[in-house]
């Protein structure tokens, strides 16, 4: 696993070729038990990392197309699943916790609930205010530049813009972490600022 911008972040990825991008899992290693997000595969490499840093004890899931390895990981270490509440109906595998807007899922992490993405309430989730991590909807197809996710996948622009525009009004956001394409590691609230301008 790579450390990312703070200490206690570290993240592994994927190449997906018919995208030409990444795809990122984060873990944040804190004292209450560490917490991983959107997980894929692990190398052996990143297994025997995870072990030295410890295994989750919560595996959140941003929205559905973001399962990957989710259920695996969590049968292999007894972490508890959560997923979005939008989806909760529908999600194809079952999370003993379905997070909401607003919600504090642990001291210092709170989700926010996007509309308009390709599934219901997608999840957001912001780190002691000042990182960011996003799913699907809000991505970076090119260093240093946001973008959101193509058109032709979203159930709702006007939403999706809107809820694009709830993120940059976020005040103190220094990192932007998407799931899919570049990290930004400075500058993410003016970043956002631009996705949206």
């Amino acid at each position: 696993m790579k450390r990312l911008h703070r200490p206690d972040l570290y993240g592994w990825s994927e190449f997906n070729p018919d995208r030409n991008i990444d795809f990122h899992s984060v873990l944040w290693v804190r004292q209450g038990g560490n917490i991983a997000i959107d997980p894929l595969a692990l190398s052996d490499h990143d297994r025997d990392h995870l072990a030295q840093l410890g295994d989750p004890i919560m595996i959140i899931i941003t929205n559905s197309d973001h399962v990957r390895n989710a259920k695996k990981l969590a049968e292999s270490t007894g972490a508890v699943l959560c997923g979005p509440a939008g989806e909760r109906d529908s999600f194809p595998i079952p999370c003993a916790r379905w997070l909401a807007d607003g919600d504090e899922i642990v001291p210092g992490l709170r989700a926010l609930a996007l509309d308009g993405s390709k599934t219901s309430g997608e999840l957001a989730l912001i780190l002691e205010e000042t990182t960011l991590i996003t799913g699907d909807l809000v991505r970076a197809h090119e260093g240093g530049r946001l973008c959101l996710l193509p058109d032709a996948k979203l159930t709702d622009k006007s939403a999706a813009v809107a809820s694009a525009k709830r993120l940059a009004a976020l005040s103190g956001i220094s990192a932007v972490l998407p799931g899919d394409g570049w990290p930004i590691f400075r500058h993410g609230s003016s970043a956002l600022a631009e996705l949206v301008g």
